[in-house]
């Protein structure tokens, strides 16, 4: 496992943007995929986007797709979120997670969280 740490949250107006990052410890980053998922108020947990070891697979959900990309830098040990076009309804507690080489769209396809970073977009 990797102990990741998520910052780049914030207060934004609709239409606007935002950049997430996610540090990882280790020194293995290159060899995990990476995802974001998000949970909004009295909401079940989300998943957003994630990005595969290689960098060469990359996914979205419906919801974001167009507006959020994710990348990923292994010599900073970080992936990261950008987001655009921003709406009220991507308020929510955006979390990073990691897993070794496969890759996922579910909680349980990932082993490894982090404390999550809150990002409210006002209307």
């Amino acid at each position: 496992q990797v102990q990741l740490v998520e910052s780049g949250g914030g207060l934004v107006q609709a239409g606007g943007s935002l950049r997430l990052s996610c540090t990882a410890s280790g020194r293995t980053f290159a060899s995990y995929s990476m995802a974001w998922f998000r949970q909004a108020p009295e909401k079940e947990r989300e998943f957003v986007t994630a990005i595969s070891w290689t960098g060469g697979n990359r996914f979205y959900a419906d919801s974001v797709k167009g507006r959020f990309t994710i990348s990923r830098d292994n010599n900073k040990n970080t992936v990261y979120l950008q987001m655009n076009t921003l709406k009220p309804e991507d308020t929510a507690t955006y979390y990073c997670a990691a897993r070794e080489f496969l890759t996922g769209r579910t909680e349980a396809d990932f082993d490894s969280w982090g404390q999550g970073t809150q990002v409210t977009v006002s209307s």
